[in-house]
C-alpha cells in the first residue's frame, strides 16, 4: 500500500489568536492530501465528476496529538485504509519534519449522482478505480 506526502504551508489565516492552526482547517488539510493521493494513483476527481457523479465525506475522524503554530512545517500522510467496492476510508497523519504525528483522522466517502445523490457502486461505475483500489489494498502497488 502506498502513503502520499504533501508538504503543507501553515497560512496565518489558518491560525487562531494563539498561533494554532483552527480544528477546521486539518479536514481542508485532508482533503489536500486526498486528491494528491488520488492524483499519484493516476485518477481524477475531474473525470469522475464529467460522469456527473461526486463523493461526498460521510463520516470524518479527527484526533489531536500536539498542536500545529504558524510558521511550521507540517506535511500530510494519505493512505487508503478501508476500501469494500462502495465505501473508502483514507487515512491521514499530520506530522513535522521529525515525523512527530500531530494530528490524525480518517474520511470515510461514497460515490453519488451528483442530481440525484443515490448511492453508486465504485466497483461498477469506475472500475478503474475498483482495480486500482483493490491493488492498494492489497500492497500490489
Amino acid at each position: 500500500m502506498k502513503n502520499v506526502k504533501v508538504p503543507i504551508e501553515v497560512r496565518y489565516q489558518e491560525t487562531d489568536q494563539m498561533g494554532v492552526v483552527y480544528h477546521a482547517n486539518y479536514l481542508v488539510w485532508f482533503e489536500i492530501g486526498r486528491t494528491k493521493f488520488i492524483e499519484y494513483l493516476g485518477l481524477s476527481y475531474v473525470d469522475m465528476e464529467k460522469n456527473n457523479v461526486v463523493s461526498p465525506v460521510v463520516d470524518a475522524q479527527i484526533s489531536f496529538k500536539k498542536p500545529v503554530k504558524y510558521g511550521e512545517k507540517v506535511y500530510v500522510e494519505t493512505w487508503i485504509e478501508h476500501y469494500d467496492g462502495l465505501r473508502t476510508v483514507y487515512g491521514y497523519k499530520v506530522m513535522d519534519d521529525n515525523e512527530e504525528v500531530r494530528v490524525s483522522g480518517s474520511t470515510k466517502h461514497v460515490i453519488v449522482n451528483k442530481d440525484s445523490f443515490r448511492p453508486l457502486s465504485l466497483r461498477r461505475t469506475f472500475p478503474e478505480w475498483h482495480e486500482i483500489y483493490m491493488q492498494q489494498i492489497e500492497g500490489e502497488v
